[in-house]
């Protein structure tokens, strides 16, 4: 017969709580060690990774971009008004010298004004012409009429001369003498106000006729302006080059202004450089560049910056200096290379991944040994396209980790194998 004891089950029942309490404890101390220590360092191929070692001496500064091959000269043909095509004479692709003709335009209305600027001008010439006539006409009649008073007056001076004589002699009267004389000092009058006339009559042609040649001379220049354009109508090229394309179709309707064709000079090229805005800030007027076509690479030098940024980008032109490689032509894709500055002795390392100008960083600094590589603080300034100064945190000869390392933010440290 068994027995109750109840204060044994009370006892099983305290250690079944105190071991509970304390498995509990332990297991909490366990955590929170283990939440204190620090991830074991990570081991990393060596043979995977991009190292650089930290050097001293000069630096050159360059900045890249990519971008096309671009004519320096273009020449786009516009239509000078409003017209119809009626022909295209010259294919994209074809060689054009300046007065090639591109196509023909027609243009009745236009046609219209020449005619009537051709007869206007035949008009202003004949009126011209007449009035000459007529002008010379009544200055031939004045010059007789003072001819005529000048054979009067002479006549009559001959006979006042002969008068006074006789009336000296005795032999007539002192009336007959000075009718003689009033009559020649009439004459004489009525000759020099004829001479007078004449003279005046000369200037009054002459305003009468530049005025009318000045009217033939404004029907000429505006006959001059519509005959040139009707020839504007007779598309051409204007450069020697490459006709690059034409924007046009027979029978299309365009309006002044208009883009009919593009003319380049193939020959003649730039590079247009896209350099990201945030490194184009140190790029000048004049500096040196390369341009890489993939043929070859040929110097020259920055001839325009572009004032404004474009979708993160500055346009940069680059003016060829030397002889362009073999297939260069426009549109083709290129890479430019600007030289900005050269730095003298400073301490430069090639440019590790994330690593941005004039900005504090971390990157990982192997040992001596190459075993493991440990964290350690880097101040970047200026930098180029693969090179980077450093100001501080590194010295000369050490050696470091250039690839991506965001994978191992969370560690310190590193071991290599």
């Amino acid at each position: 017969m068994d027995i109750a004891r109840p204060e044994r089950a009370r006892e099983l029942r305290l250690r079944r709580i105190i071991a509970w309490t304390a498995g509990a404890v332990v297991i909490g101390l366990v955590t929170l060690g283990l939440s204190r220590l620090k991830p074991a360092a990570p081991q990393v191929e060596k043979a995977s990774l991009w190292i650089g070692q930290v050097e001293r001496g000069p630096m050159l500064r360059e900045v890249r971009g990519s971008g096309t091959l671009v004519p320096v000269e273009v020449n786009w043909i516009a239509s000078p008004n409003d017209a119809r095509v009626s022909r295209i004479l010259t294919l994209a692709g074809s060689a054009v010298e300046p007065g090639t003709v591109i196509l023909e335009l027609s243009n009745p209305e236009q046609m219209q004004r020449e005619t009537d600027a051709k007869f206007q001008l035949v008009a202003a010439e004949a009126d011209y012409a007449s009035l000459k006539s007529r002008l010379e006409s009544d200055r031939l009649n004045e010059q007789a009429a003072v001819a005529q008073l000048k054979a009067e007056y002479e006549q009559a001076k001959l006979r006042a001369d002969v008068d006074e004589d006789m009336f000296r002699r005795g032999i007539l009267p002192d009336l007959a003498r000075r009718v003689s004389r009033n009559a020649a000092e009439e004459l004489a009058t009525r000759y020099k106000f004829a001479q007078e006339r004449l003279s005046v009559s000369g200037g009054s042609t002459n305003a009468q006729l530049a005025a009318q040649r000045a009217k033939v001379d404004q029907y000429r220049t505006q006959y001059a302006l519509q005959q040139g354009q009707v020839a504007l109508l007779r598309v051409r090229a204007g450069i020697a080059g490459v006709l690059q394309q034409v924007s046009a179709e027979v029978g299309q309707r365009v309006n002044a202004g208009t883009v009919l064709a593009k003319v380049v000079q193939p020959s003649r090229l730039k590079a247009a450089v896209k350099i990201p805005e945030t490194q184009a800030k140190d790029i000048q007027l004049g500096q040196r560049a390369s341009v890489d076509t993939r043929n070859g690479v040929v110097a020259g030098h920055v001839m325009r910056i572009d004032p404004a940024a474009e979708n993160g980008t500055v346009t940069v032109d680059v003016g060829l200096d030397g002889a362009l490689p073999k297939g260069a032509r426009p549109d083709l894709n290129v890479d430019g290379t600007i030289e900005l500055e050269r730095l003298a002795r400073v301490l430069y390392v090639q440019r590790p991944v994330h690593a941005d100008e004039e900005q504090s960083g971390t990157v990982f600094r192997l040992d001596p040994s190459g075993a493991t590589a440990r964290r350690v603080k880097v101040r970047f300034g200026r930098s180029s396209v693969s090179a980077i100064q450093i100001e501080s945190g590194l010295k000369e000869g050490d050696r470091i980790i250039l690839s991506d390392v965001s994978q191992w933010d969370r560690y310190d440290q590193i071991r290599l194998q």
